[in-house]
């Protein structure tokens, strides 16, 4: 097994990307047949009824995560929530899953907020050119039917 830091956490759905605000992160390559990984999000107990839901109904969710230094590229996982732990003013959520092996999800991402921000033509290449440089995380996106806590 090889153990990482969790730098960044971000959920990834329909209508583009929802950041969740991380004071903590674990993220453990198992090295198993399967190749499995484990990530453990500490996080502020405000989002305990969002993650809740999540895992009552048993959602698979697609997570972006950065690992070790924040100028890596995130990576996606596809996952499930294997438990939720209350602590006192925080949770901590264990994700289970696999690595997405997608190199074309960031810039997919980048390129849709781009465009939602209404840039076009040379100035949308000249601001993609620059983003895909510094690969900074993306904007949180507004969930019409999931709202999170941090939405609130």
């Amino acid at each position: 097994m090889k153990t990482f830091k969790l730098v960044s956490l971000q959920l990834v759905e329909e209508n583009g990307l929802i950041d969740i605000q991380l004071d903590d992160g674990l993220i453990i390559n198992k090295e198993d047949e399967k190749s499995t990984w484990l990530l453990e999000a500490f996080i502020d107990k405000s989002y305990l009824e969002y993650f809740k839901k999540r895992a009552d109904d048993k959602d698979e969710l697609t997570i972006q995560v950065v690992i070790t230094k924040k100028e890596n590229d995130p990576a996606a996982f596809q996952t499930k929530i294997t438990s939720i732990s209350e602590l006192e003013n925080h949770i901590s959520i264990l994700f289970e899953g696999s690595l997405k092996r997608t190199k074309n999800d960031y810039a997919e991402l980048l390129l849709q907020d781009l465009l939602d921000k209404g840039f076009i033509g040379d100035s949308l290449l000249d601001e993609f050119k620059v983003k895909m440089q510094g690969k900074p995380r993306l904007a949180a996106a507004k969930k019409k039917n999931k709202e999170t806590p941090a939405q609130s």
